[in-house]
């Protein structure tokens, strides 16, 4: 019989109930360090005594009063992100699928009023991930995600991830914008060369198309930057966020420039839950400690020494891994064929460290941003024995 929730993820055994920082405390006792933090979500850790006292205090005033009256919590937090980015105006919703549908509805709404409706398609690129809606799977381009859902949205073609040629022979007069992660996380914690984001921007502007950055996962600091496109010292036209920006609490959001965003004009867009006052209050107190001073010079040194010790790691292991990819707190392991990264996400599991496989066999590490080098130093030690776990494994003798 079917269990009452719905089987829809192949769910390891195991049940938190606590967590304090990078660390995981199960049902039953165990203690994890915490290197997946829901998947680049709980951007500073988990039970932060600010975002704790922060979402407590609201939750005890209101929680939720519609989009139909004024909400300051969604005022100020709107304010802070339009002087902290390249942005005008933003848009409040509840994920990052959410955040990547209303981006791609304001780049067509931008053509349309512009006079261009002809103007509806993304070039996205191969290896991407925007989302599980049946547009954004159709941007996502897997063919094991759009099995069995349908004929495929119209509008999306997908290029080889990082050929300019490939853009340019694409581009045509059905062209609206351009679609990338600046690092490819679910498809294998691939980063764009930062000359690739900028010859972007350019050919953007020689064509006259929106440059749409889905920075669900790479945004709020995880790159080091509070943006990962400012490292290219770029600015796209619009880009979604989501994830760590609510540190751990549903929020997601659409950041444009005035010329975009005054299209999405009262009835043309709209969500029940986004932007309400609790959401918005947790967002304001993830703010408050990701752009407080040496925050993100913090990330950025800690990411370096994690880094570093991944590349040891990999180079006294080459029977397991290859090498390593990525950028600042976004990390990818790179494993030999011989090792699936389930195997390794398995075998880390053994050692009390929590991961999360990537495409292209790699294992993704995305901790919290408030980690220290001593836990940095910890998952390292962690890792090391699983991959000499693997490494034992695959020399036992076959049975």
């Amino acid at each position: 019989m079917i269990p009452a929730l719905m089987p829809t993820y192949n769910r390891a055994d195991l049940a938190f109930e606590r967590g304090e920082g990078a660390w995981l405390w199960t049902t039953d006792g165990r203690r994890f360090l915490d290197f997946g933090s829901g998947i680049a979500t709980t951007s500073v850790g988990h039970a932060h005594p600010h975002l704790v006292k922060t979402i407590q205090e609201q939750a005890a005033q209101v929680m939720h009063v519609s989009n139909l009256y004024r909400v300051p919590q969604a005022e100020r937090l709107a304010a802070r992100l339009v002087e902290s980015s390249f942005a005008d105006s933003v848009f409040f919703c509840n994920s990052g699928a959410e955040a990547n549908e209303g981006m791609m509805k304001a780049v067509r709404k931008y053509h349309a009023e512009n006079g261009h409706p002809e103007k509806f398609g993304f070039l996205c690129f191969e290896g991407a991930f925007h989302g599980r809606t049946l547009a954004t799977l159709a941007a996502t381009g897997n063919p094991k995600y759009l099995a069995g859902f349908g004929p495929v949205v119209e509008g999306y073609r997908h290029l080889p991830f990082g050929n300019m040629n490939a853009v340019r022979d694409a581009i045509d007069g059905s062209t609206a914008a351009i679609m990338i992660e600046p690092i490819q996380g679910e498809g294998g914690v691939r980063p764009a060369d930062l000359r690739f984001l900028q010859e972007l921007r350019a050919v953007c502007d020689e064509y006259g198309i929106l440059l749409a950055l889905d920075e669900v996962q790479t945004g709020m600091g995880r790159s080091g930057k509070l943006w990962a496109h400012q490292w290219a010292g770029i600015e796209p036209d619009v880009m979604s966020s989501a994830k760590g920006i609510g540190g751990g609490f549903p929020l997601g959001a659409i950041l444009a420039k005035e010329k975009v965003a005054k299209h999405l004009v009262p009835g043309t867009h709209g969500t029940t839950y986004g932007g309400n006052p609790l959401a918005c209050a947790a967002g304001n107190a993830v703010l408050d400690v990701v752009l407080a001073p040496g925050f993100l010079d913090n990330v950025d040194r800690v990411a370096r020494h994690l880094w570093r010790g991944l590349q040891d790691l990999a180079a006294r292991n080459p029977e397991v891994a290859s090498g390593v990819r990525g950028a600042g707190l976004l990390v990818g392991l790179q494993l030999v064929p011989a090792v699936s990264n389930a195997e390794m996400q398995a075998a880390a599991v053994e050692e009390g460290l929590l991961t999360v496989a990537a495409g292209q066999n790699v294992l993704r590490l995305a901790p919290p941003l408030i980690i220290t080098e001593a836990e940095a130093d910890e998952a390292l030690a962690r890792l090391e024995r699983a991959a000499q776990r693997m490494a034992a494994t695959l020399k036992a003798p076959a049975k």
